[in-house]
């Protein structure tokens, strides 16, 4: 009974993540054909305590290859206890950036949830059609704007998912993280080739203000700290699915860093999946179960298989056929985003993962993170 049951998940797992490889086939990718620019743009950045980020954003958006008047920049500081203002004022005054549209204002906290009051503040006073989102500690590529300019010209949609990346050192750690990332990365796209869009990141997230206010922003889930992505775009596909579109460009990769230590890394990942867990969707419900079973059995194989609860080349089949389909999804997403070297530390982190995967999730019912230096329990 117990080998059938393993089985069965497995074959699950094999299904879902089968359907997501070739979700993630059927995304296009976009290549820049140099239109002339036609699209204004409110970039909104919210910010607390990124004193040491802020320099290379603010350079990475002074280097943007679009025209200053069409686009502003509005830094919302959340209530920062360092010196991050007086670094954005210093570098503001400099030439290079005289010419840069940008402002800073207060964050209107109105909830429980300081980043999405933040948001909200700064579409308050955006000038713009369309809102796009990145946070501070980003590094934005020079034809960001272009891109999402061109897919808007091209496509018309309401909604844009775009990619974003880790880099950072080449510490064994850090491959761990960006591995991880690479496979959530993959999943996003592959969502949006099944026409079943879950997830998305908010250092890459576009959309009209006006469906902002349609849809009443986040209101119906600012009770819950985090999630000012997800929840958002969870509305905009209930309200029409078909103009919330992934701009698979490489033109279009927003990088940041992955977590400096283990202790950032557990909280973020706690934070990730409590957000998850309030989303109304069943589809990631449904695949987070899936996944969370398939690494569970995962830890019980060895000692299943030495107990003689199942057969050993049972148990072995079955980790194979787990580790290879989460290769090829991963594989693929390295492929897009050119960090095929970091495969090679895919075996161990593939033997690592099902430990910190269910750890995260053991810890998500007891324990509160800490974000941006303030203790949640959402």
């Amino acid at each position: 009974m117990l080998t059938l049951l393993f089985i069965v998940i497995t074959i699950c797992y094999l299904l879902v993540i089968g359907v997501l490889i070739l979700g993630f086939d059927k995304v296009d990718e976009f290549k820049l054909q140099d239109l002339p620019a036609k699209t204004r743009f409110s970039v909104i950045i919210p910010f607390r305590n990124e004193a040491k980020n802020l320099e290379v954003l603010l350079k990475s958006l002074n280097q943007l290859n679009y025209s200053r008047s069409y686009f502003e920049v509005i830094l919302v500081n959340d209530q920062s206890e360092d010196n991050s203002v007086e670094i954005i004022e210093k570098m503001m005054s400099k030439k290079p950036f005289l010419d840069l549209n940008l402002q800073i204002i207060d964050n209107q906290r109105s909830s429980n949830a300081p980043k999405k009051d933040a948001i909200t503040s700064g579409i308050a006073i955006a000038k713009n059609e369309w809102i796009l989102t990145t946070d501070a500690d980003c590094i934005l590529p020079k034809y960001w704007l272009d891109s999402f300019d061109e897919y808007i010209q091209l496509n018309q949609p309401k909604c844009i998912v775009a990619p974003v990346i880790y880099k950072g050192e080449t510490s064994f750690f850090n491959r761990f993280q960006t591995l991880d990332f690479l496979s959530l990365q993959g999943v996003t796209i592959g969502s949006f080739g099944i026409r079943k869009p879950m997830l998305c990141n908010g250092a890459n997230f576009a959309y009209l203000k006006a469906e902002f206010k349609n849809l009443n922003g986040f209101e119906g889930n600012d009770s819950i700290a985090s999630g000012d992505d997800v929840f958002l775009l969870e509305k905009l596909v209930k309200s029409n699915k078909k103009k919330v579109q992934y701009l698979k460009c490489k033109k279009a990769i927003v990088t940041t860093r992955p977590a400096e230590n283990f202790k950032i890394l557990i909280n973020q990942r706690i934070r990730w999946a409590a957000k998850t867990s309030h989303l109304k969707q069943w589809t990631p419900k449904l695949i987070g179960s899936i996944v969370i079973l398939s690494n569970l059995i995962c830890l019980a194989f060895l000692p299943t298989a030495l107990f003689g609860l199942i057969p050993i080349n049972v148990a072995l089949a079955l980790f194979v056929i787990k580790f290879s389909i989460d290769f090829l999804l991963v594989f693929k997403t390295a492929r897009f985003f050119k960090q095929e070297t970091l495969l090679l530390s895919y075996i161990i982190s593939s033997l690592l993962y099902p430990v910190f995967n269910i750890g995260v999730f053991i810890l998500s019912f007891f324990k509160s993170y800490r974000w941006k230096g303030r203790t949640s329990k959402k």
